[in-house]
């Protein structure tokens, strides 16, 4: 076959493909706040959700960010973003295999779910980050009726990211777009600690 050939029926692809996607994108005519769920047991479901909120202030958007299960620890993302006006609230307890305080758990996942509904109502925030949510229903910290009912109250405008593993079925049934990370492989398991800019 000629490269002359070979242009003519790869540009005659390419074409149906772009109409296609042309036609997929006129039809696309909804504007609305999304909530968007990043799960499963693979790596970079938060690095993902901090991506999305730096994407949004890029564009002179505003967001805040409520991080569950996260320790007084140094945060890459939150030395950057809060430079750049970004709230955050952090639980600032640690994994709970670390507390192992039931009690102490759940009254910081009270005081940071108070910062987060205090987030979903305020309609001049554009983007709510709410990073590793699904832990405080894995382990019953939280009720899922609160959280849905300020999920489903929040602005009309309003973006909502939730990450973490095992995310619960009226979570992915509320949100509008769904992803699931899972592991290929993890450098962890070779022995590989966790390491400054690239893991924290």
């Amino acid at each position: 076959m000629s490269e002359q050939l070979k242009q003519q029926q790869h540009q005659a692809r390419q074409q149906r493909l772009k109409a296609q996607v042309d036609a997929a994108v006129a039809r696309a005519t909804i504007e609305k706040g999304l909530i968007l769920v990043l799960t499963g047991n693979g790596k970079g479901k938060s690095t993902a959700g901090f991506g999305t909120v730096a994407r949004a202030v890029g564009h002179g958007l505003t967001a805040a960010v409520v991080q569950f299960i996260k320790g007084s620890w140094d945060c890459g993302e939150r030395n950057l973003l809060q430079q750049h006006g970004v709230e955050f609230a952090v639980m600032a307890t640690g994994f709970t295999w670390d507390t192992q305080d039931r009690a102490a758990d759940m009254a910081a996942a009270e005081r940071a779910w108070l910062e987060a509904e205090r987030f979903l109502a305020d309609d001049s925030i554009d983007l709510v980050l709410l990073d590793e949510l699904t832990y405080m229903l894995t382990f019953h910290y939280l009720p899922l009726e609160r959280i849905e009912q300020a999920l489903l109250q929040r602005p009309a405008k309003q973006h909502v990211v939730i990450t973490g593993r095992a995310c619960h079925r009226r979570l992915i049934e509320l949100a509008d777009t769904v992803s699931e990370v899972q592991v290929v492989k993890h450098a962890f398991d070779n022995g590989v600690k966790a390491q400054r800019g690239l893991d924290w």
